[in-house]
């Protein structure tokens, strides 16, 4: 028998580099440096992404979007969560809400967090209520809380159609 909820954990971590934009939860924000990676490196959709694909047991991100694969360089990590939306759809899933934290010394991301969730939640077809993104520094301890990256941690929980 198939259990009516299932529960997916994802983090992504991302270095800061210069000459990168900063994307994060498909919203572009101002600040001196971006994330390195092969698509646009949001690290806040690829832990989403982790954690939908993860409850639903298809595999995680890598397996659907390799990282060497020149079709997805520089691609739109929300384009990414979109499909990832149908993987789940078509595996028999509802998305029923996805909690996330983005883990970040600087820039200041609560003006921008509302943004993350309206594209988040258009991205994932979901009401926005079931979206929830929340910011927290690293205290100036490890490599996030030195300023060196940006990582976030998402759980989501979907439930069986029918």
């Amino acid at each position: 028998m198939r259990p009516p909820f299932r529960i997916g954990t994802g983090y992504d971590i991302h270095r800061l580099v210069e000459g990168r934009r900063l994307v994060l939860g498909g919203i572009e924000i101002a600040f001196e440096k971006g994330l390195m990676g092969h698509s646009d490196s949001d690290a806040l959709t690829h832990a989403m992404c982790d954690a939908l694909l993860g409850a639903a047991s298809l595999g995680d991100i890598g397996r659907h979007f390799p990282p060497g694969d020149p079709q997805y360089r520089d691609a739109s990590s929300l384009d990414l969560l979109s499909r990832v939306a149908r993987l789940v759809d078509d595996a028999g899933f509802i998305v029923a809400n996805i909690d996330a934290t983005i883990l970040a010394e600087r820039p200041r991301l609560a003006p921008s967090i509302e943004s993350m969730r309206e594209r988040i939640a258009s991205a994932l077809g979901i009401d926005l209520d079931r979206v929830s993104v929340k910011a927290k520094t690293g205290e100036g301890l490890d490599a996030v809380g030195r300023g060196e990256a940006i990582a976030a941690h998402a759980v989501a929980l979907l439930y069986a159609k029918g």
